[in-house]
């Protein structure tokens, strides 16, 4: 039997399992890995992800490749890191090349949110779909392009940047990290979320206590959620208008709220929409609760084998 490893590594931990051919998870193993270090050199992200690894493959001999999928941007399927938005220091690191040197094995490397994209499109929600837009909705926003069977990367590795798409441009329009103003980062992410809730409520929870007290009819609450799905819901329709895709999944820890997000977002494709387009997406939480990432991962790994 052919296994590989697929990793989900963000910026302040990691999972990492043993998966085989057929998509079957034998082995999961969750680690604290700090990448928010900005002054982190080169030599120190692989030494800190090699260690990680060597860690599983001392008991694991019949590994026969590794995917990864990492927050950053990738030259096409070269493994070579462009560049990190949590890792301003690095630029143009051959990792995938460093790392497979290091762990005598093939190393596949691929942004985070696109290896969501390949792993819901593989074994998920958007198995079957010869297009697929996939969004990631957690601490931040996501998006992954699988267009005619295949990931989208763009020529410069950062195809489908959807969390940094604007949806709010009057002088109000919330800031983001990128440096922009009006993302939909900053207005359905799980931190836009508690921060918005804090605005109205005066109460500081996170975006999971911000649901509980939802789920108990609190009306700022609700209302927090409806329009963080109304926003997200632009940023896809603004998508659907460039792409003409017509199935959309979705992944991450907000998923978790999908009883008031879908509705919201469904009404907002259908204000937002052109009217040819309208009634014809099909918006699917992912079938793969928090593994799509490491199901892409896995993906991209069996192909090298």
């Amino acid at each position: 039997m052919i296994k590989v490893l697929a990793a989900d590594i963000g910026g302040t931990n990691i999972r990492a399992s043993v998966v085989t051919e057929q998509g079957q998870i034998k082995q999961c193993v969750r680690s604290q890995i700090d990448l928010g270090d900005k002054n982190l050199s080169e030599d120190d992200l692989v030494e800190r992800l090699a260690a990680f690894f060597f860690g599983i493959l001392k008991n694991e001999t019949s590994i026969k490749a590794i995917g990864m999928g990492f927050p950053g941007f990738f030259m096409g399927d070269t493994g070579l890191l462009v560049a990190s938005p949590n890792l301003p220091n690095l630029h143009n690191v051959e990792l995938a090349k460093r790392l497979s040197i290091e762990l005598n094995l093939p190393v596949h490397l691929q942004n985070d949110a696109l290896c969501a994209a390949v792993g819901e499109h593989t074994y998920g929600a958007g198995k079957g779909s010869t297009n697929l837009l996939h969004v990631t909705l957690g601490t931040g926003i996501g998006g992954g392009l699988i267009l005619n069977n295949m990931p989208y990367t763009g020529e410069n590795g950062m195809a489908m940047e959807l969390g940094h798409l604007r949806v709010a441009y009057d002088n109000a329009a919330r800031s983001c990290g990128c440096g922009g103003s009006g993302c939909v980062e900053a207005y359905a992410s799980a931190t836009a979320i508690a921060t918005k809730y804090f605005e109205v409520s005066g109460i500081r929870v996170d975006a999971k206590q911000v649901y509980d007290r939802a789920c108990k009819n609190e009306r700022d609450a609700i209302n927090v959620f409806e329009s963080a799905g109304y926003y997200l819901g632009v940023a896809i329709a603004q998508s659907i208008k460039l792409l003409d895709i017509k199935t959309v999944t979705i992944s991450g820890g907000l998923t978790g709220a999908w009883q008031i997000l879908y509705p919201a977002i469904v009404s907002s494709l259908d204000t937002e929409l052109i009217a040819p387009l309208k009634g014809k997406v099909k918006v699917l939480r992912s079938a793969l609760d928090d593994n799509a990432g490491i199901f892409g991962a896995a993906a991209i790994a069996q192909k090298m084998v």
